[in-house]
């Protein structure tokens, strides 16, 4: 299916099937009965399990807005067909404002700058507090979740727009509007990071952490994209729109990332190995005890070195049997990496997973899956009024 031009156009309305629907509403009823047991039991691991299960959703879903952003102020021709999936990853963020809130009620269970006893007796974090505290805090997050609100409901609203009356200024309007948020979005998740990830071990920082997540988001969610057009051509509801040229290059930009994320995370750690100031190294340390050196290890080889082997030779990248594994390894790979910046700080030395780390992981998916199906149910699978849609049409990959 390399020239889509050749075959015939057809966008279906999209019917969800009985079990992806059911798959849907039973992981979040789990995910539900799992937070109301956590929250009666066991906060400490509630709480824990709820940070790394939030972050991890809503990376894929603000990297869909990410891709949807640069195609927008790129121009880019060749991915309009394929780019109402992308925004349709956005439909989460109405979930990211709840969920946010929702995490302000376990601060104290995950952030020691957030408890006054602990602040009052520890000079590092004392001398912090003008940043950390929850007023502060509190403001960040409003401005960061109602913003990357406000900027996908304008941005994902004005290519719908364009589908009802063909109007092409929709898409000039799209250029401002998504350098406008790319503006914001370097900001604001690098603080987004800082301040769910990294402050809780107040005493250690990076100056490239923001990067680092960065890099991880962008890789998972150009996987999660890949998995949306695979499974829609496997479907048959988009036919003739996109094709393996597509996919091939999604691909690429996924094995570059995966080489920028490897790049970051080698440079964030050679340069605390290097400089060995007390209060950097003390994060790796707790890295390097138990089972939690397996898992850094585990994070070289399958989240670096097995995807970008894999994804060297072209062949791969248009593989449809091949494709959709190395996608879904390169997502557990992301729950893992941020399972990996969370629980050391609260179980040294030990890796603890069960129960709640699968309620909560299963509450975000089946959460991400319900507003992506309502969102596709509503709305046309393809922006088919795109002034741009014949150079997506023609698109083939030569190299």
């Amino acid at each position: 299916m390399a020239d889509t031009h050749q075959t015939p156009l057809v966008v279906k309305k999209f019917v969800p099937s009985q079990g992806l629907k059911t798959a849907a509403f039973g992981m979040t009823a789990l995910g539900a009965l799992g937070f109301l047991i956590g929250m009666i039991q066991n906060q400490e691991r509630l709480w824990t399990s709820y940070l790394v299960a939030f972050f991890f959703v809503a990376t894929l879903s603000l990297g869909g807005l990410f891709f949807t952003a640069i195609q927008n102020l790129t121009k880019a021709g060749w991915s309009v067909s394929i780019r109402r999936f992308s925004e349709g990853m956005t439909a989460f963020l109405p979930i990211l404002i709840i969920g946010s809130l929702v995490l302000l009620i376990g601060l104290k269970k995950l952030y020691p700058w957030a408890n006054p006893e602990i602040v009052a007796s520890n000079p590092v974090i004392q001398a912090k507090t003008a940043y950390l505290n929850v007023g502060f805090l509190i403001v960040r997050l409003l401005i960061f979740t109602l913003g990357m609100f406000f900027f996908g409901r304008k941005i994902v609203g004005n290519s719908l727009k364009q589908d009802q009356n063909g109007d092409h200024s929709y898409t000039l309007n799209n250029v401002g509007w998504s350098i406008a948020w790319v503006l914001f979005f370097a900001i604001s998740f690098s603080l987004f990071s800082v301040d769910l990830l990294m402050s809780l071990l107040p005493s250690w920082y990076s100056t490239i952490f923001g990067v680092y997540t960065f890099a991880g988001l962008f890789q998972s969610s150009l996987a999660f994209l890949l998995l949306i057009m695979l499974y829609f051509r496997k479907t048959g509801e988009v036919q003739g729109y996109y094709g393996l040229d597509h996919m091939h290059d999604v691909a690429k930009f996924m094995k570059g990332f995966t080489v920028f994320w490897a790049y970051i995370a080698f440079s964030q750690f050679m340069l605390i190995w290097y400089a060995n100031i007390p209060e950097e190294t003390e994060f790796y340390l707790m890295r390097a005890e138990g089972g939690w050196m397996a898992i850094s290890f585990g994070l070289l080889f399958f989240r670096f070195i097995i995807p970008f082997l894999a994804l060297l030779p072209r062949g791969v990248k248009r593989d449809t049997k091949m494709l959709p594994w190395l996608c879904l390894l390169i997502l557990v790979m992301q729950y893992m990496d941020i399972y990996w910046l969370v629980y050391p700080n609260f179980f040294e030395g030990h890796v603890t997973f069960g129960f709640y780390e699968i309620a909560m992981l299963a509450l975000f998916l089946g959460l991400f899956l319900l507003m992506m199906i309502k969102f596709f149910q509503k709305n046309n699978l393809v922006a088919i009024k795109d002034p741009r849609m014949h150079e997506a049409l023609s698109h083939h990959v030569t190299y």
